[in-house]
């Protein structure tokens, strides 16, 4: 919510002036009148040049607003201090009740709700790098209202405003306000003016338009609690004879908040640590350790780069951690995901030659003299991001350049889907 701005209001009274001949004797030897003459106005006040100039500099003061001040949600920090008191507890349990066999539920459904974030809310919904059936939507749906991190229709919109207005006060996890800020902080504390006037100008006509994010949305604290709460517990109550306990606070409570971390990682340490092949000159950065707790997200320089590409990496012969990416394409396989955007290797090398960091192996060939292009460091500058081209959120962003859309691959085109 925006902060209050603070208005004046100034009255300006208005002083009678009497002309002063009016006020004196005539000069002239007329009589004096006999009647008790009234007494006379006391002479006007000059105004001085201070006040004249007073409702001026007050009137811009009012204009300018008051500087944004952070503002801490209590309510959320209670919440988030009960969430790490129970996932601790839960943690313990593991350990004093021998449940090491719940670790396999934990894990079993903390991959499915990485999935509802990565392969549906992040890659699907946010970035429109490919689209889903509708069974598939579905079940990208159940998956994230498991992972619990807010509907999908508000995860877009967050996620979106950030790739738009990535590191401004516009970013609702604006990693140069700190990383603690950027990982959990920005949760805590009220969103700058800025996150909410900026976010007006993304378009999110496609997700209120699919019926499947209206659904969600509308039901969200009836589907939500029983994705990510109910059904997790359960799951080794039935089958593993676990007490609801044990299941309440490991499989539900620790699960949700080692969950919600992993996540956050890609907002904190991928923007703060690892090597920017693709640009240096934005914060984002590449991190195998992340893309290895998120199936694949670690690979944020690139994404921020290429936002509309499906596999949000660069990917060789194998999957390199980017379990979401090989998910997608065993759903492409049979049908279920289709119109899956990704980059050539020209795009990438071509800008990665030009705004890179040179770390890339084809920037280090090039410093070899390995290829017949000129070394990569002769041409390397740090550019200023923001200007040189437009932040885009996903394919469907209008500032998607007319090239990057020609240049592009798309796999199991939509066309080719009906003509087969």
């Amino acid at each position: 919510m925006a902060p209050n701005i603070i208005g004046s209001t100034f009255i300006l009274a208005e002083t009678a002036i009497s002309d002063a001949n009016n006020n004196k004797m005539s000069s002239t030897g007329a009589p004096v009148a006999t009647a008790k003459q009234a007494p006379a106005p006391p002479p006007a006040k000059k105004l001085m040049p201070v006040a004249a100039a007073a409702p001026a500099t007050e009137a811009k003061k009012a204009a300018t607003p008051e500087p944004f001040k952070t503002q801490i949600v209590w309510h959320n920090v209670v919440l988030f201090i009960i969430l790490h008191s129970t996932a601790l507890y839960g943690l313990f349990l593991i350990f004093a009740e021998n449940a090491y066999l719940e670790i396999i539920p934990i894990y079993f459904t903390s991959v499915l709700g990485g999935l509802g974030i990565t392969a549906g809310a992040h890659r699907l919904w946010s970035h429109k790098a490919y689209k889903a059936r509708l069974p598939l939507r579905i079940f990208l749906m159940l998956c994230q209202s498991l992972a619990f991190q807010n509907s999908i229709w508000e995860w877009t919109r967050d996620h979106r405003v950030h790739h738009k207005f990535t590191d401004t006060h516009a970013d609702p996890h604006n990693s140069r306000r700190g990383f603690f800020f950027a990982h959990m902080g920005w949760l805590l504390c009220k969103k700058h003016p800025d996150v909410g006037g900026k976010g007006k100008q993304i378009d999110m006509s496609d997700i209120e338009a699919d019926p499947v994010v209206r659904f969600q949305k509308k039901y969200y604290f009836v589907v939500m609690p029983i994705c990510c709460f109910v059904v997790p517990m359960m799951i080794p109550y039935y089958f593993m004879g676990t007490s609801l306990k044990v299941c309440f606070f490991t499989c539900s409570m620790l699960r949700y908040c080692l969950s919600l971390h992993a996540t956050w990682l890609v907002n904190s340490a991928a923007h703060f640590y690892g090597m920017k092949p693709y640009d240096m000159s934005i914060s984002s950065s590449n991190s195998k350790w992340v893309a290895n707790l998120t199936l694949g997200e670690g690979w944020h320089n690139y994404h921020h780069v290429f936002p509309w590409d499906y596999k949000a990496a660069e990917l060789g012969s194998t999957y390199n951690a980017n379990w979401t990416t090989g998910f997608l394409d065993a759903m492409a396989k049979i049908g279920q995901a289709y119109d899956l955007k990704y980059v050539t290797k020209e795009m990438v090398y071509r800008r990665l030659r030009r705004t890179g960091d040179g770390s890339h192996i084809a920037s280090q060939l090039d410093d070899n003299n390995n290829t017949n292009n000129t070394p990569t460091n002769e041409m390397v500058v740090h550019l200023d991001h923001d200007a040189e081209e437009n932040a885009v959120w996903g394919w469907d962003d209008k500032d998607v350049s007319e090239e990057d859309r020609k240049s592009a691959s798309i796999m199991n085109s939509d066309l080719q889907c009906k003509q087969d």
